[in-house]
């Protein structure tokens, strides 16, 4: 039986309203600004980021990433502003991330939302960077009323919105799928530019021929993945592990096996969890939609992978680029402006961060 479609409770405003977003709960700094408009359209009017990359092989420290942003977001917030033609003076509210997120560039990014909220005399809202991710995925994609496949760095969930709320269905028990592609990156020396799982998707699909066994843990709706990496990690150590080895066509020893082979794999095995969970809660709430979102939703052998389970049960997987799975500053702005048109608005003395 198909969900009841719902009725949005926005009110069409009666002139344009703009939204300042900004971004900065991990490594990646974004600002954005969006414009509703009284005919219902959303527009998008720039969509600036800069992003921390630390060397081969080192993941990126609070304080550090910290003083990135700290060095950067005026040069991001001018960007923005050239490029959506407006000023600071012309949006209708300031969007920041409340969390979760990294607790020092939380606060680096929520202390200039305050002092802009301040100078200029715009209310202030915060932003949970999860709801964040959907709303804007929901405005490019047009999904109605999916299920959320929530996958990034930080968090791994699968989401569904029930009476005003989303609401969690299964979620990792230990790490997030993109915090254990990052870990293992780095175990094989990948580099972090663009980004640590961008390269193992690149080198997996270009080169991984081999699947080696990796333990599989589903637990009901939740996944665990500490322990995959683990294992992953203890066949770097093994006699049977080539790290320069390029295989071509006229290697047959089946002994032996590559980093391309254990980047194939662990995707693999991962998104196989992760598209297992996600049926189970498509049978559940009956839904015939799926939505990626998260910096991990860019991974396009996650969405092929997706497709063929929702194709198989009558149902269409929705998922979205770099520019907005990735963190960023117009998913702020854009679950921002929802709450400012509900009337809703975060107390100065309210404007705190969480890391969870």
């Amino acid at each position: 039986m198909p969900r009841r479609r719902l009725v949005s409770p926005l009110v069409p405003p009666n002139k344009s309203i703009l939204a300042l977003g900004l971004e900065g709960s991990a490594n990646k700094l974004g600002i954005g600004i969006i414009e509703h408009t009284p005919n219902g359209e959303t527009i998008i009017r720039s969509n600036v980021r800069h992003t921390y990359i630390t060397p081969p092989g080192e993941g990126f420290l609070p304080r550090d990433t910290a003083q990135h942003h700290r060095n950067w977001i005026m040069n991001v917030l001018k960007d923005a502003c050239k490029v959506a033609g407006v000023g600071v003076g012309d949006v209708d509210c300031i969007c920041y991330t409340k969390g979760p997120g990294m607790g020092a560039p939380l606060q680096s990014v929520a202390l200039v939302a305050r002092t802009l909220s301040l100078l200029y005399n715009k209310p202030i809202i915060g932003v949970n960077h999860c709801v964040g991710h959907i709303e804007i995925a929901r405005v490019i994609t047009h999904a109605h009323n999916p299920v959320v496949l929530y996958v990034s760095g930080g968090n791994t969930q699968v989401i569904a919105y029930s009476k005003q709320c989303y609401r969690i269905f299964g979620e990792t028990l230990d790490i997030a799928v993109g915090n254990c592609l990052d870990r293992f990156a780095r175990v094989v020396g990948l580099p972090n530019d663009p980004s640590p799982g961008y390269n193992i998707e690149q080198l997996a699909k270009k080169k991984g021929r081999k699947l080696v066994s990796l333990p599989y843990a589903t637990k009901g709706m939740d996944v665990s993945l500490a322990g995959i990496l683990s294992s992953i990690e203890a066949y770097t150590l093994g006699k049977r592990f080539r790290p320069d080895l390029e295989l071509d066509s006229s290697t047959t020893d089946e002994d032996i096996y590559t980093p391309a082979d254990l980047c194939f794999s662990l995707q693999e095995t991962v998104f196989a969890m992760l598209v297992e969970i996600t049926e189970r809660a498509m049978a559940h709430v009956r839904s015939k939609e799926v939505l990626i979102v998260g910096g991990v939703g860019c991974n396009e052998r996650l969405q092929e992978m997706m497709g063929v389970m929702a194709q198989e049960r009558g149902g269409k997987v929705f998922a979205t680029d770099e520019r907005y799975c990735i963190d960023n500053g117009i998913m702020i702005a854009q679950a921002g402006i929802l709450a400012y048109r509900m009337g809703q608005e975060t107390k100065l003395e309210d404007t705190t961060c969480t890391q969870r």
